[in-house]
């Protein structure tokens, strides 16, 4: 069982740049990029809440759910 995150696609969608983003959520672009390759273990919801209200998204659209079977 695996957590996808689809960061890079929403962002993308949202014409972001990760630098812009990370301005606007107040995360270091270091860190914004490990969660964009999937290189962290967990995410604190208030940056999943401010993540989201910037790209306009839902946490669906950031995180998904892939069976290893």
């Amino acid at each position: 069982m695996s957590i996808i995150v689809n960061l890079d696609i929403v962002m993308a969608r949202e014409k972001i740049s990760l630098k812009e983003l990370s301005k606007k959520v107040n995360i270091s672009e270091q860190n914004l990029s490990k969660l964009k390759n999937c290189h962290v273990k967990a995410i604190r919801f208030t940056t999943l809440n401010a993540i989201c209200q910037n790209l306009n998204c839902q946490p669906g659209d950031l995180l998904e759910f892939k069976s290893d079977c």
